[in-house]
């Protein structure tokens, strides 16, 4: 009998690590172990604000509960163009520039199979989101990870960037602000990254999912300061400004050409957006911001006090994050890789926290922790970490 065999491309693809601990701590929830202190997944702890499901709900209720087209509804495509002029600072033609996706993973998917080759190569500064890697693999490209500087921040460095552009360059990602770092890129690494990105013919890959979760700044969008916006292409998504991660409702922003090549393609994957879920992102994007507010100061507030307990734990320091909600946290003084010390704190100290070796090289001797979750729960995985810090003095 013939064995079965999968496609080639399956063996260089992996299960995220952040999904790994996820699953790890699941099994130690159901063995019986019921206070695991989470803080590897990055969702808020939020409910999605009431006027977005009653708007879901109207909609389901009135019948809209049917195909849409592969772009997605006009109306909600209005409204994005609308927020991103007045949030990010460019604007974008409704009708020709705006694709609606099922949340900002299509979006970035699409977006390398529009602009990616077979043999391509992509450039991904490290530490990065995992995903980017499997859809660079998936589009039969290559990743390039262009590790970062720990020592500053892991800050995006132009010149790293462009010594590792070749004329197999097809597309170069930036996330600001990142994942998992939160540093918000400088405005002239970006211009001179783009520039040179243009200069190969690339593309720039703008993943902006974390741009309304700002602290103590404001930040354009990349595509509303660089001299060569229509070779960027933009995600963002309603998943964590508005906690709707479960809701799947993402945009993809770009030139006609890339935009219409992506809607296209899309008929063939998922078709459309949830018409519900689309709805509810016309509420949320048209409807008061007073929660995505407060959901913001919360975080912040977590951010300032992540930070402040880091910096009282001997042998463990971190950047102060400008965006999004995750602290990256340098462990090497205790020497062992990030996924041991990761297992570690899962089955001998009861919280769960993301090794940083899954994003990328840059990332090992680091652990990502998520301050997505309450003020008591976070105070008492910190104190848990702490503990484990001083056993390995």
């Amino acid at each position: 009998m013939t064995e079965n065999r999968l496609a080639d491309r399956m063996s260089a693809v992996e299960q995220s690590p952040i999904r790994q601990m996820f699953d790890l701590a699941k099994r130690v929830e159901a063995a019986g172990n019921e206070d695991l202190v989470h803080l590897e997944i990055g969702e808020p702890d939020f409910d999605t604000p009431s006027h977005i499901i009653q708007a879901a709900f109207d909609a389901a209720s009135a019948g809209e509960t049917h195909y849409t087209s592969n772009a997605g509804l006009p109306a909600l495509r209005e409204a994005i163009a609308e927020s991103t002029d007045t949030a990010h600072g460019f604007t974008v033609d409704p009708t020709e520039e705006v694709l609606v996706t099922t949340g900002a993973m299509e979006a970035l998917a699409l977006a390398m199979l529009v602009t990616v080759n077979p043999g391509d190569e992509v450039i991904l500064p490290s530490p990065s989101w995992p995903n980017y890697r499997t859809q660079v693999i998936l589009a039969g490209a290559t990743p390039v990870e262009v590790p970062l500087d720990a020592d500053d921040g892991f800050s995006l460095d132009p010149e790293q960037v462009i010594e590792s552009m070749t004329d197999r360059t097809a597309a170069v990602v930036l996330a600001t602000p990142s994942n998992p770092t939160g540093r918000v890129a400088d405005p002239d690494a970006v211009r001179t990254i783009v520039d040179a990105a243009v200069d190969r013919g690339a593309y720039v890959i703008a993943d902006e999912v974390y741009s309304r979760l700002l602290y103590g700044k404001y930040q354009t969008g990349i595509a509303g300061y660089v001299d060569s916006p229509d070779r960027v292409l933009t995600v963002e998504s309603c998943s964590k400004t508005f906690a709707m991660t479960g809701w799947r409702v993402g945009w993809l922003l770009g030139p006609e050409d890339a935009i219409s090549a992506a809607t296209v393609l899309r008929e063939s994957t998922t078709a459309c957006t949830s018409s519900i879920s689309q709805h509810a992102a016309i509420a949320a994007l048209n409807g008061p911001m007073d929660e995505v507010d407060a959901m913001r100061s919360a975080f912040e507030e977590r951010r300032d006090y992540v930070v402040d307990r880091i910096a009282d734990i001997d042998g463990i320091s971190c950047p102060s994050p400008e965006g999004a909600f995750y602290v990256f946290i340098d462990v090497t003084e205790f020497g062992d890789s990030s996924l041991a010390m990761a297992k570690e704190l899962l089955e001998d100290y009861d919280v769960v926290t993301t090794p940083g070796a899954g994003f990328g090289e840059a990332g090992e001797g680091q652990l990502r922790l998520s301050f997505a979750n309450n003020l008591s729960r976070i105070e008492e995985g910190l104190d848990r970490i702490k503990a484990f810090a001083v056993d390995h003095q």
